[in-house]
């Protein structure tokens, strides 16, 4: 899972890079270059370190979230199209974390003038949609072209491309991120090239100082969420001893860590899961589409499981736990074996049955 956290100037987001990453990338500069920084964080997962007293393995693994500090995005690229390194980078997150400043303070200004999120919410997707647009119409343009000059494609397949981005145009030019279409198989696979970033889902992350409450924010946008944070103080707890953070959270009646609550809307935004393998060699946490198949989740940890696929051998967490071990699931019947249609559900422990052959 890839994330990009962006936001306009002044507005946090490196704050919560940091505090998301433990980094101590310099936060407050503003350069107008176009800066990217990344980290990969393990998703906390407490289910792994019950597998892994249980079986005691060599390796413990966790699932991994990887995060971009996306610098340079200040809402005047969209006028002309976002290019080069910058938008190759965004075309390839699966998702976005859009950082608004909600705090106020007489020494760090907003550029703007003025603390507004809802205005800055706006913004901002004005900046991919406007992007989306200057990408969709060129694109039209190109497809009628093709019609006009013939020799190439059938003409019924350049109509059918021409439809779906006549459809995109009419979402962009009224202001609305391309989430809010629905669209086929076939047609998400079609645009997948064109890097349209108002499809990708959106939590907006409120940035709230140390006592400030959450502003009422209208978002009403598919696969978007918003939630709220406290930018400062997860920077600070993130730089802190496992002692000392937990003493620091129980003076400010903290019950769970930003990343911790981000991690679990991200999954929710992007619809992922987790599912585990375990045994004495390793024990890790895999990321997987909800309603993904057997073999797709085998093909998750290696090619050549899901080519080969067989069956799956499947336990929930839940059983296994509550029986206290694979001896005990299997005496009680609760593994199962599972074949190509099985849909994976969240906790399940799987051990891939495959045969590739030479």
């Amino acid at each position: 899972m890839r994330l990009g956290i962006f936001g306009l100037p002044q507005s946090g987001k490196t704050t919560l890079f940091n505090a998301f990453t433990r980094g101590t990338q310099p936060t407050g500069a503003v350069t107008g270059k176009i800066e990217i920084h990344d980290a990969v964080v393990d998703v906390p997962d407490p289910r792994v370190d019950v597998l892994a007293s249980m079986f005691n393995p060599r390796k413990t693994i966790y699932a991994k979230v990887n995060y971009a500090d996306i610098a340079g995005l200040d809402g005047s690229a969209g006028k002309s199209g976002i290019s080069g390194e910058l938008l190759n980078k965004l075309a390839q997150m699966d998702g976005f974390i859009h950082v608004v400043r909600c705090f106020e303070s007489e020494t760090i200004l907003h550029p703007a003038g003025s603390v507004n999120p809802q205005r800055d919410i706006e913004t901002m997707d004005s900046e991919f949609i406007l992007n989306d647009l200057v990408a969709v119409e060129k694109r039209i343009e190109r497809l009628n072209d093709e019609k006009r000059k013939g020799g190439g494609r059938d003409k019924a397949v350049i109509d059918r491309d021409l439809a779906l981005f006549d459809r995109m145009q009419t979402c962009l030019t009224a202001e609305k991120p391309l989430r809010d279409i629905d669209m086929t198989a076939d047609e998400e696979k079609s645009i997948s090239g064109f890097g349209l970033l108002s499809r990708k889902p959106m939590l907006i992350l409120l940035n709230l100082d140390e006592t400030q409450a959450a502003p009422e924010i209208q978002y009403v946008h598919r696969q978007g969420m918003v939630d709220s944070i406290r930018g400062k103080i997860e920077m600070e707890l993130s730089q802190l001893s496992e002692e000392d953070a937990a003493v620091f959270m129980s003076e400010f009646n903290i019950t769970e860590l930003g990343l911790n609550r981000v991690i679990k809307l991200s999954y929710d935004l992007l619809g992922l899961e987790s599912f585990f393998t375990a045994g004495a060699d390793e024990c890790r946490a895999w990321t997987v589409k909800k309603n993904a198949t057997a073999p797709e989740a085998a093909g998750v940890i290696h090619s050549d499981l899901q080519k080969g696929f067989i069956r799956a051998e499947v336990v929930a967490y839940a059983d296994l736990i509550a029986l206290g071990g694979m001896n005990e699931v299997k005496a009680k019947g609760k593994l199962r074996l599972e074949g190509k249609d099985y849909i994976v559900k969240d906790g399940d422990i799987l051990n891939i049955r495959f045969n590739v052959s030479k």
